[in-house]
C-alpha cells in the first residue's frame, strides 16, 4: 500500500546576502567568497497530510508559494527542517526529467541506469531499451553518448525514461511536453497511462482545470503555508475567486 504522511513539515534556507571576488591564495585565479552575512528564507510552514493508495491530490498556489519545494521533500530531494515526513512505496518524481541523466554514457546506458534506480533488475531494466528507445524516437543513436545528441533527442530520451517505470507514488511538478506536436501527443497518453498506473498521484500545476481533473483533492499553498486543503473543486473554486478578485 502506497502513502504519504506529512505533519508540521517545515523548511527553511540560508540565503548569504552578498558574494565577493577574490584570489586564491596559489594566484590561480578568482574564486567566489560568501562572506558571514547571511538570512534565512522559511519556505515552508507546518505542512499537514495524508495522502492515501489511490488518491490524487494537487497542489496549487501562486509562483513562490512553496510547491516544487513541497515536492521536492516528498520525493527526497530536499531535506526537512523538522516535522514529519513518512513515505510508503516507491516514489517516482517528473520533477526535473533529466535529473540521473549522464551524458557521456550511451541512451542504453542511461535507461538500465535509470530502470536500477527505480528499482528493477537489471534484466528487467534491459528488457525496456527497445520499447524506450522507440517511443524517443531514436533509432540507432540509442547505441551513442548522449552527448552527441540534439537538445530536442536528449528531451525526448530523458522523457521517454522517466515515464516507462510505474510508481507506487507519482509526483509531478507542472504537466510536462516534451517535443514537437506529434510527440506531444505521445506524450500526453504516456503520461495518462502512468498516472493511471500510479498508486497515488501528487500533481503541482498552475492550470487549474488540469488539477481539478486530475486530482479527488487540492491542497493551496501561499507563502509556505497552507491556506486550504479539500476537495478538489471547492478548493480551486476558493482560489480562482482570490486570483481573480
Amino acid at each position: 500500500m502506497s502513502s504519504v504522511y506529512i505533519k508540521d513539515l517545515c523548511v527553511r534556507f540560508r540565503v548569504y546576502e552578498k558574494t565577493t571576488g577574490a584570489v586564491s591564495p596559489e594566484g590561480a585565479g578568482v574564486f567566489a567568497q560568501r562572506d558571514r552575512s547571511h538570512r534565512w528564507v522559511q519556505a515552508l510552514t507546518d505542512i499537514g497530510f495524508e495522502l492515501g493508495e489511490g488518491q490524487r491530490l494537487g497542489i496549487i498556489g501562486r509562483n513562490g508559494s512553496g510547491k516544487s519545494t513541497l515536492l521536492k521533500v516528498i520525493a527526497g530531494l530536499l531535506p526537512a527542517t523538522k516535522g514529519t515526513v513518512k513515505i510508503d512505496g516507491q516514489v517516482s518524481s517528473l520533477i526535473d526529467i533529466s535529473h540521473g541523466m549522464r551524458i557521456e554514457a550511451t541512451g542504453e546506458r542511461n535507461i538500465l541506469l535509470r530502470g536500477m534506480i527505480a528499482g528493477l533488475s537489471k534484466r528487467q531494466a534491459r528488457e525496456r531499451i527497445n520499447d524506450i528507445a522507440a517511443f524517443a524516437e531514436l533509432g540507432d543513436y540509442i547505441k551513442l553518448p548522449v552527448r552527441t545528441y540534439s537538445s530536442g533527442m536528449a528531451m525526448r530520451l530523458n522523457f521517454a525514461i522517466a515515464t516507462a517505470f510505474s510508481p507506487d507514488i507519482l509526483i509531478v511538478d507542472e504537466w510536462i511536453g516534451a517535443g514537437d506536436r506529434a510527440f506531444q501527443k505521445k506524450a500526453r497518453g504516456r503520461m495518462q497511462k502512468l498516472i493511471d498506473a500510479s498508486g497515488a498521484l501528487i500533481l503541482a500545476s498552475h492550470d487549474l482545470d488540469l488539477v481539478e481533473r486530475m486530482a479527488d483533492r487540492v491542497l493551496w499553498l501561499d507563502a509556505g503555508h497552507v491556506t486550504a486543503l479539500g476537495p478538489a473543486k471547492d478548493v480551486v473554486d476558493r482560489y480562482r475567486e482570490t486570483v481573480d478578485g
